[in-house]
């Protein structure tokens, strides 16, 4: 992979009663941490993930040290950069709570570092084209499965729009404050322990049904072990989490890609995805899943990384029905 993942530098300072703990490191040319990062904000008002003016991406993790805020931004490597770097980029960052050690030394794996695009192969005239133009994409591993298997749960058969609410609502009201100076509304989700404690009219509140609601607190009871599947392979990782009750191929595939970095793991049983994999790749909108790993079956051990590029290029189906009218447990 172009580019090198190496830390500079590492200290501690005191502010505000907060230790920030900064470090830099070098990493490939041409990343661009808005792809990169994206897929683990939940909505343009995740309490858990702020974009500020500055290009900085700041984003709360319950690690398994405690909370922790991360903030990260990407500069010119400049005069400090190694021999032969030439106009390289420098992540710099600075970390904050309990968990701040554990995020800086994921670091590299969050922004791409163990990810390869050089393995992906395009074979279809869109995925070389969307390959070409988005070449700073890189595949973010967060080693938590916790953080992306509760989201997924919550966005299980209803519209994100309803999902992201929900999400915000509950990390707002039992989550806490960002460690450090995060921007104003950030919070950090809650433990394990509190999720299996919020009470059932939070979680109509929240506007969750009570078969997501409990199989939340399914996962957050065997926390631990699940969390063992960040550092398995992404099929084991998968059956790890579907012993659960509630959590399908769906949720499965959608965890691990965020925490695992898994390039090949395709998310099956989407109301939308095969139809725009159809499309894109052979021009038909009624592709169901079979079909569609049909079609990305020249891409084995990519194909996540092919869905995400179709995705990226805007070649979608013409829209023929109404959008998903989002519902309210309210009214049952």
């Amino acid at each position: 992979m172009a580019g090198r993942f190496a830390p500079r530098q590492t200290r501690t300072t005191v502010r505000g009663g907060h230790v920030p703990v900064p470090r830099s490191l070098d990493t490939a040319q041409d990343l661009d941490l808005g792809l990169t990062l994206g897929p683990l904000r939940r909505g343009p008002a995740d309490p858990t993930f702020r974009v500020t003016p500055d290009g900085s991406v700041w984003r709360t993790s319950r690690t398994p040290d405690g909370p922790g805020t991360l903030r990260v931004r990407l500069a010119a490597a400049g005069a400090g950069a190694a021999a032969g770097d030439g106009d390289g980029r420098r992540a710099e960052a600075e970390a904050w709570g309990p968990g701040a050690a554990w995020l800086l030394d994921g670091l590299p794996a969050l922004l791409g570092a163990e990810d390869d695009p050089a393995a992906f192969v395009p074979r279809h005239k869109l995925l070389l084209a969307t390959h070409r133009r988005r070449p700073g994409l890189r595949l973010t591993r967060t080693g938590l499965v916790l953080e992306s298997l509760i989201p997924s749960v919550l966005e299980q058969k209803v519209t994100t729009h309803e999902a992201y609410g929900s999400w915000r609502h509950l990390v707002r009201k039992f989550g806490e404050p960002a460690p450090g100076p995060a921007p104003d509304g950030m919070y950090a989700m809650p433990d394990a322990r509190t999720w299996t404690q919020i009470p059932s009219w939070e979680w109509h509140l929240a506007n969750v049904d009570g078969k997501r609601a409990a199989t939340v607190v399914r996962a957050a009871r065997v926390a631990a072990r699940l969390e063992e599947a960040a550092s398995m392979d992404g099929p084991a990782a998968r059956a790890r989490l579907e012993l659960v009750p509630g959590i399908g191929p769906w949720t499965s595939a959608e965890t691990v890609q965020r925490s695992n970095g898994a390039p090949d793991e395709v998310t099956t049983g989407d109301l939308h995805l095969p139809g725009i994999v159809g499309w894109a790749l052979a021009g038909d909108r009624t592709t169901d899943d079979g079909a569609m790993l049909d079609l990305l079956a020249p891409y084995a051990g990519q194909r996540h990384r092919a869905a995400r590029l179709i995705l990226l290029s805007g070649r979608v189906p013409p829209r023929r029905a109404p959008r998903m009218t989002p519902g309210n447990i309210s009214a049952l």
